[in-house]
């Protein structure tokens, strides 16, 4: 019985040994893939997933189809709109007419009409828009608003030609694309781009960020070039310090 009872209790300790070191094995193979994963390349430098990036929330489910039904709905609806006022070239003067012409008859002859048909009139919801909502929506827009012109700003003292040559960039794509279509086509491509881009990129995730980080490479690559070349010899504008 002694010599059985002192085995049990090695047993015991041997296993007890066993959990300890396969548990802190367990610990440091989850710690190095932690560091293995730390170390991937992210497309712009992106440590969150692209749900967080998005907002998070139901915008972001909307983008990536979490709810197919819901996203397919959107899609259709903004597609629809874009072939009315596209495709049939219908005003939106007349389609806000018509449609309110339209609801205000339905209602007006549903209310007159309940007493002989033994029916409750329709139930017309009294909406406001609350003092508080007007003014958030207003302070948001007032700060976007102040940041961009403080972007262009700074961007005008001529202090980060880098920036300055992404904006020039940007706008230019901007104007050849509004010299192709009219704003309700260029809204629904950038809408179609949001609608594909993010579920694609959150599919196939690694091997576009693979892709993202040898064209990162060659761009340093020859940004580093034309940086030698010729923006070092373009003066630069006084910076705060000199100033100050």
């Amino acid at each position: 019985m002694a010599e059985h009872k002192e085995e049990s209790v090695m047993d015991k300790i041997s296993d007890k040994f066993h959990g300890s070191s396969s548990s802190d094995s367990d610990g440091e193979g989850k710690s190095a893939a932690a560091a293995v994963k730390a170390k991937i390349y992210r497309l712009f430098g992106r440590e969150k997933p692209v749900h967080s990036v998005l907002g998070g929330g139901k915008p972001a489910d909307l983008f990536l189809w979490r709810n197919k039904k819901i996203s397919g709905g959107v899609l259709a609806g903004a597609t629809s709109i874009w072939l009315l006022f596209e495709v049939l070239e219908y005003h939106l003067l007349t389609l806000f007419c018509h449609c309110l012409i339209l609801t205000l008859g339905t209602l007006f002859l549903w209310s007159n009409a309940s007493a002989f048909i033994n029916k409750a009139p329709p139930n017309i919801p009294e909406v406001k828009i609350t003092e508080d909502l007007a003014v958030n929506v207003a302070r948001s827009l007032r700060y976007e608003i102040n940041r961009g012109f403080a972007s262009l700003r700074a961007i005008g003292q001529g202090r980060d030609l880098k920036k300055f040559l992404i904006v020039i960039a940007g706008l230019w794509i901007l104007s050849a694309l509004g010299s192709c279509c009219n704003f309700l086509t260029l809204f629904y491509i950038v809408f179609m781009v949001l609608y594909t881009v993010p579920v694609l990129y959150e599919k196939y995730e690694d091997k576009i960020d693979a892709f993202g980080e040898k064209a990162m490479v060659e761009l340093k690559k020859y940004y580093a070039i034309f940086d030698e070349k010729c923006l070092s010899k373009i003066p630069k504008g006084p910076s705060k310090d000199k100033k100050h």
